[in-house]
């Protein structure tokens, strides 16, 4: 937008002055508008250059780096829109072969269930140049996308007391269920607390002053007891997801730290009262090869990452666990007493390549670059098959990956004779040849997928919420995180907001039939307005 001085000064002299101060400036700031795409430009090459390299999907120092500069990147872009707000659609040509996306990327895409409210502006009924009558003959509509900030609202229920005229009778409906026994939060409030915590991960404080900004002071320790009172509310729902989950003959499984408060622990002596807990995921996912489960994730704490753990949450499940080397699922790969094997293993690749590429990132062995070529043949082909029947993708391997599977391990043992045997090379050969029945499960069904990779990204949420909240305030702040999670992520499994579930199910599960509980499964969950039950 132009914006043009009220008055002009009648002196030719201080014309010229502010002519040439306005050409200055304009010449300034193409020159940093210049700069600034520049270094946009370099920054998309240098993050594709990285994502190339990036052979292991966790190979952490590289995420690093990429989020870094696509924050940098975002920044910059920000910059450029501030300085020149016109719309640019021009495409920049790149030399280094990394196409350059348009500056402005045209419409948000809004789903049809997002409300509309339509304004009408009319010239009126009569022509203001003659004044004679006017005829519709068209309209030009145009489109924009505002937002309606949320708010509270108090819902005041009032239950009318009556008597019978005849016989003195006192009549009134019956109070309707709150989601919390004596408690203020309605289930729209407590499924925005719950989502906001453990999927937005805004700590609770943080919510505080939200709410505060929109004038309800609800403190902290009243946000804490809410927050634990809707899980608990909740817990019956999540057991049965778990059950269902370990009900599968087919689950990805991985762990993460997570920081505890132990009082207990400052008391012995020790400077921090922080002791390391775990949160587990076993995730249920036959998308990629056409399954008709729907796909769901359970999460638990553990205050340790003793083998227990696992044998406990899998003490029913019956299949193929893909899952990385931790030694305590070892035991659950064992025979049983009557010599039947319960739990067959299905190694992951995407940790073999990820000890090859760090190999080959600090030594630049060109041993290890050929590992990870020949590991990348194998993902070019499943990147083929990713969503086909499970006999399909079978059938492809058996062609394509196990010839070259074979020669891999070949090609593995050969070097271990070439190579010193207490390298990291050998290390990570070793990995691949002693567990190569693992390895090689996914040539033998088709189900199996190639690496565990759906598992880390499952246990993503609770790595970027650590960073948030830090730390659970305890064992049963621990246990919370996974029941939330629970609920929250199997929903978005689903692909519903897991805002409108907790909100409809917190309104429902008091007052809904206990074996029936399953209707409120995500994948099985359908809104439902509960009418208040009237008694007299």
């Amino acid at each position: 937008m132009t914006h043009a001085p009220a008055v002009l000064p009648d002196d030719p002299d201080i014309l010229r002055e502010m002519i040439v101060s306005l050409q200055t400036e304009v010449a300034r700031l193409s020159a940093s508008a210049r700069a600034y795409e520049a270094l946009v430009q370099s920054l998309k090459i240098r993050i594709a250059r990285l994502q190339k390299q990036k052979f292991g999907a966790s190979s952490e120092k590289i995420d690093r780096e990429i989020e870094q500069l696509e924050l940098l990147l975002e920044d910059v872009k920000i910059a450029i829109a501030a300085a020149d707000p016109s719309p640019d659609i021009r495409e920049h040509d790149d030399s280094d072969g990394v196409v350059s996306s348009p500056r402005r990327r045209g419409k948000p895409k809004v789903s049809d269930t997002t409300p509309r409210e339509r304004i009408v502006l009319d010239p009126g009924e009569a022509c203001p140049a003659c004044g004679g009558p006017l005829r519709l003959v068209g309209e030009d509509v145009t489109e924009i996308l505002d937002f309606i900030a949320a708010k509270l609202k108090v819902v005041e229920t009032a239950r009318l007391k009556k008597s019978c005229r005849h016989c003195e009778t006192m009549v009134q409906p019956e109070a309707p269920s709150r989601p919390v026994p004596r408690g203020m939060a309605g289930p729209g409030l407590l499924a925005h607390i719950l989502v906001s915590k453990f999927d937005d991960h805004i700590p609770l404080y943080r919510q505080n002053e939200i709410f505060s900004r929109q004038g309800v002071d609800i403190p902290r320790s009243t946000l804490i007891d809410w927050c634990g009172q809707a899980v608990a509310v909740l817990r019956p729902l999540t057991d049965l997801i778990r059950q269902d989950v370990v009900k599968a003959d087919l689950l990805h499984a991985d762990d993460t730290p997570i920081q505890v408060l132990d009082p207990r622990l400052r008391q012995a002596g020790k400077p921090r009262g922080v002791k390391e807990g775990r949160i587990w995921t076993y995730l249920r996912d036959p998308r990629p090869w056409g399954g008709s489960d729907p796909p769901a994730v359970a999460y638990w704490f553990s205050p340790d990452r003793k083998g227990i753990n696992p044998q406990t949450h899998l003490a029913q499940f019956r299949g193929i666990l893909q899952a990385d080397a931790y030694a305590g699922f070892r035991d659950l790969y064992k025979p049983d007493a009557t010599g039947t094997v319960r739990v067959r293993e299905a190694a992951c690749w995407a940790h073999l390549r990820r000890a090859f590429h760090d190999v080959w990132k600090g030594s630049g062995s060109t041993i290890a670059r050929e590992a990870l070529e020949q590991i990348g043949e194998l993902y070019d082909i499943e990147r083929q098959i990713t969503g086909h029947p499970a006999r399909h993708r079978l059938a492809v391997r058996q062609e394509k990956s196990r010839p070259r599977v074979i020669a891999f391990h070949a090609w593995c043992e050969a070097q271990l004779t070439r190579i010193p045997g207490k390298g990291e090379l050998a290390k990570a050969i070793r990995y691949a040849l002693n567990r190569w029945a693992a390895f090689t499960l996914f040539l033998e069904d088709g189900r199996v997928a190639i690496d565990n990779n759906p598992a880390e990204r499952a246990i993503r949420p609770v790595c970027v919420g650590r960073k948030n909240y830090l730390f659970a305030g305890s064992d049963a702040g621990g246990d919370n995180i996974a029941d939330a999670m629970t609920l929250i992520e199997s929903a978005k499994l689903s692909g519903i907001n897991p805002h409108d579930y907790l909100a409809d199910v917190l309104a429902r599960i008091n007052e809904h039939k206990i074996n029936r509980l399953h209707e409120l499964l995500p994948w099985n969950w359908k809104p439902a307005n509960i009418p208040h039950r009237q008694a007299a």
